[in-house]
C-alpha cells in the first residue's frame, strides 16, 4: 500500500506542490527518503522516528520508503517532517488516508512530538487554497496562514493533537487570522529643525514613490529625515500586505503569528554583500530589495557600497522585480521599493566649508560621488542638497507641518493615483507610469512643455530623465489636487533633478 500526503517546496515566493508518498514493503528494515532531499529533509527520518516513539508507536521491522514527488525538484527545509509523519501513519493505517489526502501539511517535529514553527506558512496556505485542500501547520503559524481566508487552517501544538484531529477524536478549531498592530512611531517631522526643502522632497517622494538622493555634510539630518519617511506613507493595502508578507514569511520575519499593515523600512549597512542586497546565497533567498517591497530601502553612505552591488540595483529599479539566477535555480522576487539614499559630498564631508575641507577640494568630491555611476544616478528622480543647520536654529519653534499633516497630503495624492490607475494592474503610483499612459496623464501645458524642452536641451536630459521629470511633476500636481501640469510643476521637478549640480 502507498499512502500519500501533501506539502509544498518553495521557489521564491511561490509554493510548489509536493506529494509525499510512503510505501511499507518486505525486506531488510530501513527508512529511506528519496526525491532530492537536502540534509534537513534527510534528517527528518530521525525526528519522525523519535516523535512516533513519543506517541508509543513503533515502526515495523520492514522497509519504509518515502518519495518526495516530483523527484527532480530540490527539497529544502525542516517543514517536510509533518507530512512525512502523516504519510507514514496513513500507511500504517493509524489515521485515515483520505483525510491525509485532503490536507496540505507543513511543520517541524521535535523529538517529543511537538510541532515547531517553520517559515512559509502564508504561501503554503495559498497553495492549499489553489488545490482545494485544508492546511495543517504548527500552532504558531496558524494566525499567519489563516490570513489568506480561502482555505481552512488547522493549527496543532503536537503531532498527537494532529492525529486526534484527523481521526475525528478531538477536532481542532480553525485558526483565526492575526494582525500585528503597527507600533506608534515616536519619530515626527516636527523634530527636524529647518530642512524645509528636504521635507518637501520627501513628501513628493512618498506621494509618487520617487527615488531620492540626499547629499550633505555629516550631521545635517539626512538619516534623521529618512527614518521619518515611513510615518508619512499610507498603510499597506490588502493586496500589498499579502505580497509583502509572503516574502517576509519565507524569510521568517513575521512576528506574533500575523501580518503587518506597516510598510517595511530596510536599512542595510554598506558592507552588505551582493547576495544580501539583491538575493541569493543558500536556497536563493530574498535580499534587502525584496524585503523592502512596497516599502522603503534606505542606503546610507551610498558611495561606500561596493560598485558591483550598486550596479545590480539598476535593473530591479526599472523592472520592479529581480531574478536570482543560480546553476540549479532561477527564482523571481518582486521588489517595488522606494529607494532613499544619503551621501556626504566628499570623503571628508566638508566640501563646501573652506575652513574644514581637505587639500584635494574639489577633486575629492568629484571622485567620491563619481562612485555612483551615471546610469544609476539617472534612475534617481529627486536629488537634493541638505545644507548644514546652525546650532542657533535648534532653538527655533517646531515646524507647523508634522508627520500627521504631511501624511494626510500624501494619502490624498495616493488616493488620486488609485483612482487614476484603477484599470491598470501593473501601475499603482506615478513612478510606474510609462509610454502612452505617461503621455496621457502627464501632458504639460504649452509653457510647461517649453520649459521642459529648454532644460532638456541645456542640460542634456536623457529620455529616461525627461520622463522622470514628467512623473515628478505629475506627483507635485497631485499633491495640490490639480488635474493639469503647468510651468511651476515642471520647474519644481526640474529643480529637484538638477539640485546637486550633476550633469545628467
Amino acid at each position: 500500500m502507498v499512502a500519500r500526503a501533501h506539502t509544498v517546496a518553495f521557489e521564491g515566493v511561490e509554493a510548489r506542490p509536493v506529494e509525499v508518498q510512503c510505501a511499507i514493503s518486505a525486506g531488510i528494515p530501513a527508512f529511506a527518503i528519496v526525491g532530492l532531499p537536502d540534509k534537513a529533509v534527510s534528517e527528518a527520518r530521525e525526528r519522525v522516528r523519535a516523535a512516533l516513539q513519543a506517541l508509543s508507536i513503533a515502526l515495523p521491522s520492514r522497509r519504509i520508503t518515502v518519495n518526495l514527488s516530483p523527484a527532480d525538484m530540490p527539497k529544502e527545509g525542516s517543514h517536510f517532517d509533518l507530512p512525512i509523519a502523516l504519510a507514514l501513519l496513513a500507511a500504517l493505517e493509524i489515521i485515515p488516508a483520505e483525510e491525509v489526502d485532503r490536507t496540505v501539511a507543513l511543520g517541524e517535529l521535535s523529538l517529543d512530538g511537538g510541532l515547531v514553527a517553520v517559515v512559509g506558512a502564508l504561501p503554503a496556505a495559498m497553495a492549499a487554497a489553489a488545490s482545494d485542500r485544508s492546511l495543517l501547520c504548527p500552532r504558531a503559524c496558524g494566525p499567519e496562514a489563516a490570513w489568506v481566508g480561502a482555505t481552512p487552517v488547522i493549527a496543532a501544538d503536537t503531532l498527537a493533537a494532529a492525529v486526534r484531529h484527523l481521526t475525528g477524536q478531538t477536532p481542532l478549531p480553525l485558526a483565526r487570522p492575526g494582525e500585528v498592530a503597527a507600533p506608534r512611531s515616536l519619530r515626527d517631522f516636527r523634530d527636524v529643525k529647518g530642512q524645509e526643502r528636504a521635507k518637501r522632497a520627501l513628501e513628493i517622494a512618498a506621494a509618487g514613490r520617487h527615488h531620492l538622493l540626499m547629499v550633505g555634510p555629516p550631521g545635517t539630518g539626512k538619516s534623521m529625515l529618512a527614518a521619518r519617511l515611513p510615518g508619512i506613507l499610507p498603510p499597506l493595502s490588502p493586496v500589498e500586505a499579502l505580497e509583502t508578507s509572503m516574502i517576509h514569511s519565507l524569510s521568517g520575519l513575521l512576528d506574533e503569528g500575523g501580518i503587518s499593515r506597516e510598510r517595511p523600512f530596510r536599512e542595510p549597512h554598506h558592507t552588505a554583500s551582493m547576495a544580501a542586497i539583491v538575493g541569493g546565497g543558500r536556497g536563493a533567498r530574498p535580499g534587502e530589495i525584496s524585503l523592502a517591497h512596497n516599502g522603503v530601502l534606505f542606503l546610507d553612505e551610498l558611495p561606500e557600497f561596493p560598485r558591483p552591488v550598486l550596479e545590480t540595483l539598476r535593473q530591479p529599479i526599472e523592472a520592479g522585480e529581480v531574478v536570482v539566477a543560480r546553476a540549479n535555480a532561477h527564482v523571481r522576487y518582486p521588489c517595488r521599493f522606494l529607494m532613499v539614499a544619503a551621501a556626504n559630498p566628499c570623503k571628508c564631508g566638508h566640501l563646501s566649508d573652506p575652513a574644514r575641507a581637505c587639500a584635494r577640494v574639489p577633486t575629492c568630491g568629484e571622485d567620491y560621488l563619481g562612485r555612483i555611476s551615471g546610469p544609476l544616478m539617472d534612475r534617481i528622480d529627486i536629488r537634493i542638497e541638505v545644507p548644514p543647520i546652525r546650532f542657533t536654529d535648534l532653538d527655533l519653534p517646531p515646524s507647523a507641518d508634522g508627520t500627521a499633516e504631511i501624511a494626510a497630503r500624501v494619502a490624498a495624492a495616493r488616493a488620486i493615483q488609485d483612482r487614476r490607475f484603477a484599470g491598470h494592474a501593473e501601475v499603482r503610483v506615478n513612478a510606474d507610469a510609462e509610454g502612452a499612459l505617461l503621455e496621457e496623464i502627464a501632458e504639460p501645458d504649452a509653457d510647461g512643455r517649453a520649459l521642459l524642452l529648454k532644460v532638456a536641451d541645456r542640460f542634456g536630459l536623457t529620455a529616461r530623465g525627461y520622463h522622470r521629470v514628467l512623473r515628478v511633476a505629475r506627483t507635485i500636481a497631485d499633491l495640490e489636487g490639480i488635474a493639469g501640469i503647468s510651468r511651476p510643476h515642471i520647474a519644481e521637478a526640474v529643480n529637484f533633478r538638477l539640485a546637486i549640480g550633476r550633469i545628467i
